[in-house]
């Protein structure tokens, strides 16, 4: 059930911790399309500099998903509009990840409601593998919807 307590600019949400696997990177290139051997192929990433398959990068982004956070119950009417990533250090097979999400700003344009969250992912080291930001619209699901 949604909770109707409002999101609040400071707050936290945590993403659930993985250790990603091979699989994950086979089933993110059978959904996504991204077939490139750095992903999958041991002897071509080995002349990469990551010298093992690395994670997708689009993969780590959709680990961030506010809808998969603490927050998710917290977050009725928000609607996805626009996401950024930084990736600092790449992301292997057992590696153990924990994305995260801070609340930066809440402002309105006109009529319009959004939100702006700080991304993170760290790694088992403690180390910040990737840093982002996504902003919402928020919706008054009670009231009319504008344009």
């Amino acid at each position: 059930m949604f909770k109707h307590t409002p999101i609040r600019e400071g707050e936290r949400f945590d993403g659930p911790i993985r250790t990603l696997t091979e699989g994950h990177f086979r089933q993110f290139s059978d959904l996504s399309g991204d077939t490139h051997p750095v992903h999958h192929d041991a002897d071509y990433a080995r002349s990469t500099r990551f010298l093992k398959p690395v994670a997708h990068g689009l993969l780590l982004a959709a680990l961030t998903a506010l809808g998969a956070s603490t927050g998710k119950d917290r977050c009725h009417g928000f609607v996805f509009v626009e996401q950024g990533a930084r990736f600092l250090k790449p992301v292997f097979a057992g590696d153990t990840i924990r994305p995260g999400l801070k609340v930066e700003r809440i402002w309105r344009e006109g009529r319009r409601r959004y939100c702006r969250m700080a991304t993170t992912i760290t790694n088992q080291r403690g180390e910040t593998v990737l840093e982002g930001f996504q902003v919402y619209r928020i919706f008054d699901l009670a009231g009319p919807h504008e344009g």
